[in-house]
């Protein structure tokens, strides 16, 4: 006997549709979207249109949410965005807050941050829906949000699968690791060696070019874009776009004092990183000094 589809409902507040298309570019789309029965989608043809999501009468036991949110004063047709958001969350069996602004706030939230958020973050800090909707919400920061990262929570869904979940309900096989797991630069980052521009073959961008991939939790060197790069792989620095900090100012800037980070890489003592440094600096490393400045505090 078959399992019934779920109802999948996609619902965008204040967005720039960068997680819907960066879902359409994944290449099992249709595929993972037959498990479901699509009930509205901003962009996908489906049974319903937008007014019949308007009216808050469609059913659905996955609701997606795209964008950051307002509680007064963002409308679509007349209807307060919010209002129908909370209306389809008290259906919803389960919410995945799709990209950093409607996890955190995101970009938008940097034009009003007194009154823009993420559904049950505000940054770090629990909105008020964080209580009510908390227990049924899966945090899937990114900008955007890497397709397959959803498509790993929507297929774990369809199959009644559990997801172990981090403080900020991102799921820790997606979010257990830092970007900088699994980079191709790692060996330059652990003897010092830093590049000085973008998009060069050679070098970490820690350093000179301020990438975040220390500090910020994700699986973009473990799970590629289009199953063939990041943007370390290519030479530009991690935005840390899927933590609540982003986007952070001086971003291709790496504070320092006398040369050590002001802030050590996430579980990283700061003991164990000046020994490592100490040591690092004392070896000179002839075939990376024939191709690449080393970074000299």
């Amino acid at each position: 006997m078959s399992q019934k589809r779920l109802k999948l409902l996609w619902l965008q507040s204040i967005t720039c549709n960068g997680n819907t298309h960066s879902f359409l570019n994944h290449p099992d789309l249709f595929s993972i979207l037959s498990h479901f029965e699509l009930i509205y989608h901003p962009v996908l043809e489906t049974s319903y249109d937008i007014q019949a999501l308007l009216s808050g009468r469609l059913d659905c036991d996955v609701l997606i949410l795209e964008g950051s949110f307002r509680q007064e004063g963002f409308k679509k047709g007349g209807i307060e965005v919010f209002e129908l958001v909370k209306n389809y969350a008290e259906k919803a069996k389960h919410i995945i807050s799709a990209g950093t602004c409607s996890t955190f706030g995101g970009i938008f939230k940097q034009y009003d941050p007194d009154s823009i958020s993420g559904f049950c973050f505000n940054g770090e800090e629990r909105t008020e829906s964080y209580e009510k909707y908390a227990s049924k919400t899966i945090s899937l920061p990114g900008c955007p949000i890497h397709p397959k990262w959803l498509s790993y929570v929507l297929m774990m869904l369809s199959h009644g699968k559990k997801i172990p979940l981090d403080e900020l309900h991102r799921p820790q096989e997606l979010y257990g690791i830092t970007v900088h797991t699994g980079c191709v630069r790692n060996e330059y980052f652990e003897w010092k060696v830093d590049t000085k521009g973008f998009g060069l073959k050679e070098g970490c961008s820690f350093y000179e070019n301020g990438c975040q991939g220390p500090y910020t939790r994700g699986s973009c060197n473990k799970i590629l874009w289009n199953d063939t790069s990041s943007k370390t792989v290519v030479g530009t620095p991690c935005f840390g776009c899927t933590e609540p900090s982003f986007p952070k100012t001086a971003l291709y800037t790496t504070k320092t004092n006398m040369g050590i980070p002001a802030t050590m890489p996430l579980g990283v003592p700061r003991r164990a990183y000046l020994t490592a440094t100490g040591i690092a600096k004392s070896f000179k490393i002839k075939r990376f000094e024939e191709r690449i400045i080393t970074y000299d505090s």
